[in-house]
């Protein structure tokens, strides 16, 4: 009974991880942060993006800790919490990818043929 609780409990945070990651902005600003810690301005002046946005953007993205913001002064730069999310992402583009590459594949041998 107790793994079966344990197994939903981390099948629960693991949807929470993965609900973080599934908006195309959030997904950018993760990118950007790897390159480089950023401030709120700095991440809307990048992306183009309203203060707004980035600010609601950024609570999702904290909440499951996927970034860290640190007080500099009076604003709070944020820097990746783990970079290994970015691997993992890396990986996932990779399969889409090789994913579309196949389906471009079968439309080229559909059309040949």
């Amino acid at each position: 009974m107790i793994s079966s609780v344990i197994a939903q409990e981390v099948s629960q945070l693991h949807a929470e991880l993965c609900s973080a990651l599934a908006d195309p902005t959030r997904l950018i600003i993760l990118y950007t942060l790897a390159e480089n810690p950023h401030n709120v301005t700095e991440l809307t002046q990048a992306l183009n993006l309203s203060q707004p946005t980035i600010s609601r953007q950024l609570k999702v993205l904290r909440d499951r800790n996927l970034v860290i913001g640190n007080r500099q002064g009076t604003t709070m730069l944020y820097t990746i919490a783990d970079h290994r999310i970015i691997d993992a992402l890396d990986i996932l583009r990779s399969i889409m990818r090789d994913r579309i590459q196949y389906r471009a594949n079968l439309i080229d041998e559909y059309i040949s043929t």
